[in-house]
């Protein structure tokens, strides 16, 4: 296997599957770090003919549980001179579209904002009903990221997408499934067992026609993610500079309601 290891990630093939593991328990939260680990491991596998499929998963309770805003370091959200966020985080996201060798993601818990994002990132999502899943910018006084504004519409449609985004919904495993944010909702004990059977079908297939027939069904997605991030980083450092943000990340802290104020 030619892919390095990473602090934050397990990584293994088995049958020409690559298992990449986030191992930051219980909630796996997200940062330019981890980000960026994924997106070398990707482009590792990508350079590995052992490597076929990918199956990403999580350690924990939740797949990806967004952004730690009530802790001191939420690197790749907000940075505490208050200046506008980098580009850093969005440019690996982009590299993570840009893996050449299919990927289901395992989702167990919730995958919530940028977590949301990294999950919807995979061709494929297998969950289970106790899964949940929240594009939730909008209680946070904040701009979807992660290239969201893309790749929800594709999947859900411009309604179902628009729902989500505009009231910070959140929906689950069930719900996910009957709108087709993810394709397989099973008993969370048989989760990480379905999408990998899952992956290792994708596997059995010829590799150089799988990755073809991938390249012209994506094509051009990264093209537009990267283009579309640095929209959505715009617009979130613009709002950055309101107090409705200030509010929404104390409120989520605090666990209580927000109270916005339209400034």
């Amino acid at each position: 296997m030619t892919a390095p290891a990473q602090p934050d990630l397990g990584i293994s093939i088995d049958q020409h599957v690559a298992t990449v593991e986030i191992q930051r328990p219980p909630h796996n939260f997200f940062d330019v770090s981890l980000i960026t680990q994924i997106a070398d491991t990707y482009e590792a596998l990508d350079a590995d003919p052992e490597c076929r499929a990918i199956l990403l998963c999580a350690q924990g309770k939740n797949f990806c549980a967004g952004a730690n805003f009530g802790a001191s370091d939420t690197s790749g959200v907000q940075d505490a001179s208050g200046g506008d966020l980098p580009n850093e985080l969005y440019r690996h996201a982009v590299r993570i579209f840009r893996c050449r060798k299919p990927v289901v993601a395992a989702v167990q818990g919730a995958a919530i904002g940028g977590g949301l994002g990294l999950a919807v990132s995979a061709d494929f999502r297998v969950t289970s009903p106790e899964g949940r899943f929240s594009a939730n910018f909008t209680r946070l006084g904040f701009h979807p990221g992660f290239g969201l504004t893309v790749t929800l519409p594709a999947l859900l449609g411009a309604q179902r997408a628009s729902l989500l985004m505009l009231t910070s919904r959140r929906i689950n495993g069930e719900q996910a499934c009957a709108w087709g944010l993810v394709d397989q909702c099973v008993p969370a004990d048989e989760l990480r067992g379905t999408a990998l059977a899952l992956a290792r079908e994708l596997a059995g297939c010829a590799p150089l026609a799988l990755m073809s027939t991938r390249a012209t069904l994506r094509h051009g997605l990264a093209d537009r993610i990267a283009m579309q991030t640095d929209h959505e980083l715009a617009e979130q450092n613009m709002l950055r500079r309101t107090a409705d943000w200030e509010e929404g990340i104390k409120a989520t802290a605090e666990r209580r309601e927000p109270n916005f104020v339209g400034r």
